[in-house]
């Protein structure tokens, strides 16, 4: 009969939020967009600004705007553009601001579902090592050339 009486003692001391996981740490996202692309565009790039809690890793984006989103390093060889595929994300340092940017890491949609004309939007789903999931509705910006 004693060991009943402890059950709910048992319950409630499980139940306590000092005894739960803590959360995951957030990642901030600003300022998504994708840059508009010619009609029958193949791929399209898409750029934001993530701020991470604690340290962290992007290592994947998901999109039903396209049959697959990838993260992409660009760099410049001898004069000629050379764009890879970062196959482990990007690292996100607790507290500081990695923007992911024409010209440098960002993000690529391959096989576009929808026109990327200005004015549109792409969902892109952020998907972090130790971070819940952000999803985001990236509007498409015409290129404006300098």
């Amino acid at each position: 009969m004693k060991a009943f009486a402890l059950l709910p003692l048992a319950f409630a001391v499980l139940a306590s939020p000092a005894l739960a996981a803590p959360p995951a740490p957030k990642v901030t996202v600003a300022d998504a967009w994708c840059r508009a692309a010619p009609a029958g565009a193949m791929a399209g790039g898409c750029y934001v600004p993530l701020t991470a809690g604690a340290d962290d890793r992007l290592v994947a984006v998901e999109t039903p705007a396209a049959k697959r989103g990838e993260i992409h390093t660009m760099s410049m060889d001898g004069g000629v553009m050379r764009m890879r595929k970062l196959a482990d994300g990007i690292a996100l340092p607790a507290g500081k601001a990695v923007a992911l940017k024409p010209g440098a890491e960002h993000l690529m949609i391959i096989g576009p579902k929808i026109a990327l004309t200005a004015g549109a939007k792409v969902p892109l789903t952020l998907k972090f090592a130790k971070a819940p999931p952000v999803t985001v509705q990236a509007p498409v910006r015409a290129v404006v050339k300098r």
